[in-house]
């Protein structure tokens, strides 16, 4: 079989095309198996971190959403019922006044929104909260 210039060229930018677009069918992480990641697999106890979320969402486009922990070296945030489930994670330093940070997160629908903390001293630490979202905010 002979191409000529113009399949040739063609075939050339098709194959382009493919590589350039992004894979939006390849699995993304779960929150189960960030929250391991983030842990090395290491247990993660209840209490020691905190989280303030709404209740009720009327609006799952704009949720606020603040963590604090005391000792904490970085906070992990989780929305477990979105198609991406990871929001952010706040690392603090030495010279970190406070060790707290707050946000605005797009919620799918009504979820549960997880911060694991992990501690100064290697231990890690989760804490959850339930918000009942009215109107969806990533494609609902």
């Amino acid at each position: 079989m002979e191409l000529n210039r113009r399949e040739t060229l063609a075939l050339g930018l098709g194959a382009a095309a493919i590589v350039a677009l992004p894979v939006r069918f390849a699995a993304a992480a779960t929150g189960d198996e960030m929250i391991a990641a983030f842990t090395g697999g290491a247990a993660v106890a209840e209490g020691g971190v905190t989280i303030t979320a709404p209740e009720i969402a009327e609006n799952g486009n704009t949720v606020p959403v603040a963590v604090a922990s005391e000792n904490a070296v970085s906070i992990m945030v989780l929305a477990m019922g979105n198609p991406t489930p990871g929001v952010a994670t706040f690392n603090f330093g030495e010279g970190a006044g406070a060790h707290s940070a707050s946000t605005r997160m797009r919620l799918a629908g009504t979820q549960d929104v997880v911060a694991i903390a992990k501690m100064a001293d290697g231990s890690f630490a989760r804490a959850a909260a339930t918000v009942k979202v009215t109107i969806g905010g990533c494609g609902g």
